[in-house]
């Protein structure tokens, strides 16, 4: 499982962003995939880093398409491999 920390910025697009926000929230539940929103960024988690890197590509896209000349896209990617792991897993870790 893929668990990763997305947020995209558009430059000089103001300072409020919260529709890019729903922009991408609203691409991310298209495409079925589990996210948790914050006041910093979104945790996406994912069966494969395909699927993390084609959703992500979409959003910057959108993002782009909105109207801005310039897009910051930052991407945290956790890619564990010994053992399962979800957004619930990491968070029950820490209780």
């Amino acid at each position: 499982m893929i668990i990763s920390q997305l947020s995209i910025a558009p430059v000089g697009k103001g300072v409020n962003l919260g529709r890019y926000v729903k922009d991408v929230i609203n691409i991310l539940e298209r495409n079925d995939v589990k996210f948790e929103t914050n006041a910093m960024a979104t945790v996406i988690e994912t069966e494969d880093i395909k699927t993390l890197f084609e959703v992500v590509e979409e959003a910057h896209k959108a993002v782009m398409d909105s109207g801005a000349s310039r897009v910051i896209t930052e991407l945290k990617i956790d890619d564990r491999q010994d053992k399962p792991a979800t957004i619930e897993s990491k968070l029950k870790s820490i209780e």
